[in-house]
Formats: structure tokens, C-alpha cells, sequence
């Protein structure tokens, strides 16, 4: 028998059950004695969540005394254990799982195989369904099926029965006092708005169909409008064609159209659910695999699908949509579990003021669009929606990752300050634009901005940069379905230069692989990789892939015909790597050369270092460079073996330890009288304080964040180039028990800003 057929033939017995007139108790004793018959398995017991506890609520083939007598906590033996991982157990032996436990009133001693799934109420496990065999043996794939299929009724049966609380589910009420939330930036900013809601919950008020084929005729209807809808979506962007939100939309309809997808959910239709239970019943199978993915790409897109499915459910069911649909009345910080690319383009801009998401990353498809709009996001924050209410007053601080609900009025007025304060200094550093940055010893100093968008391109005159001391490729890499054609990358990079007129843009090879994974170059070496930020990314990846940089290497010479071009290698450990890398792009310019086609006016190659062992080196380096950027990012955490990401090691992570400013003097020194250009690149050169320092060790060119490069700007005019450089001269050759405050307090005596 099918799984379809084996879901039918227990959903046809159901469905009776749920229209008797029994009461609770009697429906879940008659749901396990159908259940137990049609898997013709020996036992079949239903665990609800009660005050905490699962309990024992019914049973066919155990002690029937243990009915509300065994209870268990979360995480506690088999059954807590599915439950708190929302996981479906398969055992041929129960015991000899390291999470079993013998409860000796149930009478399960003579059981041997044993298999489980948790039943999901408003997408948080509230039970478990399970059954249990003499015999020791694995469930077929159909009876799996079909007991998940059952599980996804039962829990509606079980929220109509109220057999539930309702604060079981983290649906207590929110609080109405003042709150303050913290959470991960995604994209950083300041705003203020009223709390929305994304997504209000779909409403399933019928779960067994009374006819499969009207059924299947309602979601092939909802499908046809749904990629309707996003077949427009391209259309509605506020912010230009031709951007890397095209990439991710292509991504997203390419999953629109994805058959695998309609398939499953047809095959839930078949098994009698209705078009709306199906949807669900896939969905919840998606989370469950979104819980074992690791490569944070591949869990990216499957978010992407289940954007796609709650868009699907919403037009299937004619309830409402999301808030999107409804319009924003006023300025609004917009809440959500989890938010798809496709959905935040549908929002009005003028409105739209910030996002926070309960969960989202640094890398997310919504993330990067958000971005290129303009959209302060705050992720990771837990316990969201237990304590925002729809309509309450939020004040954004993505900067600081937090925000604050239902503020006070002190919290508010301190709020206003700030907010007025951030756009006088914007203004401020507006007026600065189009002013050279001089230091006061008439010392020019190169401030230019980093960049990976084409969309980012638009701050160059706003913020007035020297140019893009790094662009990014590799974010066309990440939000692709497949490597990206040489015509796209080359479209890009011709872009870019064209936004920039004339100005310098520097290009760094992509930089993937690690924890910059894409499925099209996955391996079993990086699957494996137990250090991602040291493995198999960025130069190591691209030699080894000779065609991948060989593709980028032709893209960027077309697109540079006429003008200049700057490439930089990233992760370059030894010299030998960087006349690998240069030698695919002198290859590459042979045969252009060779096709009569025109070529750069000038190349320049540079590297980054960013691998500590590149510094040992450097005299070798050196002649074959022009230019050397330092990515303190990395560099940091290699020379600290501290990952950055890692709030422990937070403390040992810092730029201004006589270590790390010791180790790049002697990159400068190493440098000093070669005709090579040597900047920072990263975040140590975007802030006050490390500039500051950058500036005392001889580094005169920074590549920083473009709302870093105001401030930035403005500090240089305030320095004395020999007065800070004799100061960390003396810093370094006997460290203060702070350099941080040594600096801090040395700034203050000269009137020099650094906060």
C-alpha cells in the first residue's frame, strides 16, 4: 500500500471520529485503536503537552493505568527527545538509543521497534504520536509517511478540542510595559515606527478533504497566480534594474516552478488532505529538514521556500494576506519569524522604516536586498513575539543591536536626541563630500568605501570616497541557483566602472567557499572542513577551480577594456599563489590579445593579507605587486586564533592590542621605500579610534564602510601626522596596560573626536 493510500484509509476513520459527537478523551482512545489497525502495529500512543510535561493522554497496547499517570519533560527519553528536536524517530531497537528510558507502569518491556513524530501546533511541537512493534524492525517509508500525515490532523483535532493551553504554544499575552530586545544587525541604521505584523497565521479550518480532485484543482489554480505574482515582482523594485535582487528573484522563481515541490504537494492531496492541510504538511516537512542543514546557503533557500509556501497557502485559502496587501498607514517596523526577498519588494518604501526578524543572517537573501534598500534589519531575536503587540512603538537601534518597545518617555526623548544628532552629523559629513582629506600637517590621506552590490555604487558621490578600495564579486556567486554566466559577471563589472566615473575601483576575486558556501561548488573536502574560515575558500578555492577564475579573469578584462583595472587576490599564504592567480588572468589577456579585442589601459595586481604568513614573506611578494591591502578582519583572528564570530573570545579580539598594531608596523616598515601601495581594508579603518591608530603607524589609504567614510574624513583633518606617529612609536615600544585608553586619552588632550 502507498503512503498516500495508508494516510487515506486512517484519515477516512479520522474524519468520522472528529465529526462524532464524543467527547476529547473518547475521540484520542478511538484515534489510536484506527491508527494502531491500519499500521497493524501493536502499540499506538498519543503524548500531548500539558503544565510542561508530555503526558500519556492515549494508548492502545499499553498499561491503559498509565494514561495520565506517565509524564515525561521535554528533551526526557524518546518521546521528549522528537519532541524537542521536532524530529521523527525510526528505531528497530528503542533501547539501544542513547535517549531511552523504560517507564516500567507503561508495560513496554516486550516492545522492541519503536517509531515517533512530533505533532506541530502553530509550528512548535505540543506531542507526539508514536507506535511500537515486538518485533524489532524498522518502519516502512510509508508508515512514516502516513503516521506524519496523521500527526498534522491531530494536531487540529487537538487545537479545536482545546485539549491544549494556549500558553503551551507561546501564545501568552505579550507584555504591555516597556521592553528592550537584542539581536544580531544585519543591516545597520537607526529608525523609529509602529509594530506590523508580516504574517498573520492561516486559519485551517478544514483538514480532510471531501473531494481530492476539487482540491487538486485549487492549489494548480493558487500555483498559476502565485507565480503570477512573482513573475511581476521584478517590475516593482524601487531601486533600479539590473541589481543582484534580480539574482535572488531568479533564484526564488526558479523554486516557483520547481515541479519536486507541486509533486509533494499533490501526493499530500492524494493521501486526503485538503489543498490547505497539504501545503501545511509539506511545510512542516521543509522546517524539519531546515533544522538538520548547517550550510547556512542551502538553509537560506530553503527559507526561500517557505516564503513561497506561506504566499501559496495565503491565496489557496482566501484568508488574509500579509500586511503588504493591506497597505501601511504609517510608519512602520515591519515583524517577522523569518522574511523572503520576493515579499519585502512588495512593501511600500515611504512607509517601510526597519525590520526585525526572530531569526535571518548576514548572508540572507532578504538581507542583501534590504541593503540595497536602505532597511535597517535586527535578526536573531529571540522571544519576539512574546513581547511585541501589533500597533506598539518601536525605537530601532540596529547599530547597536537592539531596540526598544513601548519606550518611556525618557527612552524616547533620548531616542529623538540621538535621532536628531545622527542627521546633523549626516549633514555634517555631507558638507564634507566634496572636501579632500587633509590631515593638519597638509598630508593627504586616500579614504575609499567598500562595495559588493551594484546598487552600493550610489554612495560613491554621496559620501564623497576616493574610489571602491574593495568591491566584493562573490555576492553574485552567493545569490545565484548556478555559477554565474561570464556575460552576467561581465554586465556587473562594467556597471560598477561606469558608476564609479573614473574613480578607483578595486576588484577582489571571489571570495567563497568556507562559510560562504554555494551548493554548484560543494565538496566532500569543505562539507567536511571543521574550520570553514581556514579551509577550502577564496584564492585556494579559485586555483583549484581554474574555470571559475578563468571565467571572472575574462569578465573583468572585457569590462575594463579602455580603462583600468585593479584585481586583488584574497587569502594569497604565499607568493607562489599569487603568480598562480596572476598567471590565469596573463592567459586570458594573451588571448584577447590574440582576438583583436581591445584590453585595459593599464593592470594593476595587488594582494591581500590577511594569512599572517604572507608577512614573512613579503620581500618576495613585494616585486610582484603593486599594491598590498590588509584585511584586518581575518587577519585578526588568524594572529588571536579567536573566531570573530564567537562572543567568548570577544574580549581577545581587539585591533588595538600591541600585537596586532606591532605586526602591521612591520608591514609598513617591510613596505616602506618599494614603490606598492599599502591600505587597510575592514573595519579597524572605519572607526575613529583605529583610524586614529592606522594613521599613527605610517597606513595612509583606508577602504571602510561607506557611512564610515564622513566620520572618517573629518577625524584625518583633525590629526598631526608626527605628533601621533612619535606617540605610537613610544606606545609600542613599551605598551601602557591599555593602548586602547592610552590613545583614547591622548586624543581628548588635543581636542581630536574619536568617540
Amino acid at each position: 500500500m502507498s503512503a498516500a493510500a495508508s494516510a487515506r484509509q486512517i484519515l477516512t476513520g479520522l474524519h468520522e471520529v472528529m465529526a462524532s459527537r464524543m467527547h476529547a478523551q473518547g475521540k484520542l482512545d478511538r484515534v489510536v485503536e484506527i491508527i494502531g489497525e491500519s499500521l497493524d502495529s501493536e502499540v499506538c500512543s498519543i503524548y500531548l503537552l500539558r503544565e510542561g510535561m508530555l503526558e500519556l493522554y492515549a494508548t492502545r497496547g499499553l498499561n491503559k493505568e498509565a494514561v495520565h499517570v506517565t509524564r515525561m519533560a521535554i528533551g526526557e527519553g524518546l518521546t521528549g527527545t522528537l519532541v524537542a528536536n521536532q524530529e521523527t524517530l525510526n528505531l528497530a531497537e528503542a533501547r539501544a538509543h542513547p535517549d531511552f528510558q523504560y517507564r516500567p507502569e507503561t508495560g513496554e518491556e516486550k516492545f522492541h521497534s519503536f517509531a515517533g513524530v512530533p505533532i506541530v501546533y502553530r509550528e512548535r511541537a505540543v506531542g507526539a504520536l508514536n507506535v511500537q512493534h515486538m518485533d524489532p524492525r524498522k518502519y516502512e517509508d510509508v508508515e512514516i509517511e502516513a503516521l506524519q500525515t496523521t500527526a498534522m490532523v491531530l494536531s487540529e483535532l487537538i487545537g479545536a478540542a482545546e485539549l491544549i493551553d494556549e500558553e503551551e504554544v507561546g501564545a501568552t499575552e505579550a507584555q504591555t510595559g516597556p521592553a528592550q530586545i537584542e539581536g544580531l544587525s544585519l543591516v545597520s541604521g537607526i529608525a523609529s515606527g509602529f509594530a506590523v505584523f508580516h504574517q498573520p497565521r492561516v486559519t485551517i479550518d478544514q483538514v480532510v478533504a471531501d473531494d481530492i480532485e476539487v482540491e487538486r484543482q485549487r492549489v494548480y489554480h493558487a500555483f498559476d497566480k502565485m507565480r503570477d505574482q512573482i513573475d511581476g515582482l521584478s517590475q516593482q523594485a524601487e531601486f533600479g534594474k539590473g541589481g543582484e535582487h534580480e539574482d535572488i528573484l531568479a533564484t526564488y522563481r526558479m523554486f516557483a516552478y520547481d515541479e519536486g515541490w507541486s509533486r509533494r504537494i499533490n501526493e499530500a492531496i492524494d493521501s486526503g488532505l485538503t489543498a490547505e492541510a497539504a501545503i501545511e504538511r509539506v511545510q512542516q516537512r521543509t522546517r524539519m529538514r531546515m533544522r538538520e542543514i548547517d550550510d547556512p546557503l542551502l538553509a537560506e533557500r530553503m527559507h526561500d521556500l517557505e516564503d513561497l509556501s506561506n504566499r501559496l497557502l495565503r491565496i489557496v485559502s482566501g484568508q488574509l494576506g500579509t500586511a503588504a496587501s493591506q497597505g501601511l498607514r504609517r510608519d512602520t517596523i515591519l515583524i517577522a519569524r523569518n522574511l523572503g526577498p520576493a515579499e519585502l519588494l512588495e512593501y511600500d518604501r515611504r512607509r517601510l522604516k526597519g525590520v526585525i526578524l526572530e531569526e535571518g543572517s548576514l548572508t540572507a537573501h532578504v538581507v542583501i536586498v534590504a541593503r540595497a534598500m536602505g532597511i535597517p534589519v535586527l535578526g536573531r531575536v529571540r522571544g519576539l513575539r512574546g513581547v511585541v503587540r501589533e500597533g506598539d512603538e518601536i525605537l530601532l537601534d540596529s547599530d547597536a543591536g537592539m531596540a526598544n518597545i513601548r519606550p518611556t518617555q525618557p527612552v524616547a526623548d533620548a531616542f529623538d536626541t540621538r535621532f536628531v544628532k545622527s542627521k546633523e552629523r549626516q549633514a555634517a559629513y555631507a558638507e564634507l563630500r566634496d572636501v579632500e582629506p587633509f590631515t593638519r600637517c597638509g598630508t593627504r590621506i586616500q579614504v575609499l568605501m567598500n562595495a559588493g552590490l551594484r546598487e552600493d555604487m550610489s554612495n560613491l558621490p554621496l559620501v564623497g570616497a576616493d574610489g571602491v578600495g574593495l568591491f566584493r564579486t562573490e555576492f553574485q556567486f552567493l545569490v545565484s541557483a548556478t555559477l554565474p554566466q561570464r556575460e552576467r559577471q561581465t554586465r556587473l563589472y562594467r556597471d560598477v566602472l561606469d558608476a564609479a566615473g573614473g574613480k578607483e575601483v578595486v576588484f577582489r576575486t571571489v571570495d567563497i567557499g568556507g562559510d560562504k558556501a554555494v551548493p554548484y561548488l560543494a565538496s566532500e573536502e569543505a562539507e567536511n572542513d571543521e574550520n570553514p574560515a581556514m579551509g577550502w575558500r577564496a584564492l585556494r578555492l579559485a586555483l583549484e577551480r581554474e574555470g571559475l577564475l578563468k571565467a571572472q579573469a575574462r569578465a573583468l578584462l572585457e569590462a575594463s577594456a579602455g580603462k583600468k583595472l585593479n584585481v586583488m587576490f584574497p587569502m594569497v599564504s604565499e607568493p607562489w599563489e599569487f603568480d598562480a592567480a596572476k598567471a590565469v588572468f596573463d592567459d586570458q589577456i594573451a588571448f584577447l590579445r590574440k582576438q583583436k579585442k581591445m584590453l585595459p589601459d593599464e593592470i594593476n595586481f595587488g594582494a591581500m593579507l590577511e594569512v599572517p604568513s604572507l608577512a614573512e614573506v613579503l620581500d618576495l611578494l613585494i616585486p610582484k605587486v603593486s599594491f598590498l591591502s590588509i584585511g584586518t578582519n581575518d587577519l585578526t583572528q588568524f594572529l588571536f586564533a579567536a573566531d570573530r564570530a564567537n562572543p567568548k573570545l570577544a574580549a581577545r579580539y581587539d585591533w588595538l592590542s600591541p600585537a596586532i598594531l606591532r605586526f602591521l608596523r612591520r608591514i609598513v616598515q617591510a613596505t616602506t621605500g618599494h614603490n606598492v601601495g599599502l591600505g587597510v581594508c575592514g573595519e579597524m579603518g572605519g572607526r575613529r579610534l583605529e583610524a586614529l591608530a592606522l594613521l599613527g603607524l605610517g597606513i595612509h589609504r583606508l577602504s571602510i564602510t561607506p557611512v564610515s567614510v564622513g566620520p572618517i574624513k573629518e577625524l584625518v583633518r583633525q590629526v598631526d601626522l608626527k605628533q601621533i606617529e612619535d606617540a605610537m612609536n613610544g606606545w609600542l615600544a613599551s605598551p601602557p596596560p591599555s593602548m586602547r585608553e592610552a590613545i583614547t586619552a591622548w586624543a581628548r588632550e588635543r581636542d581630536i573626536d574619536v568617540e
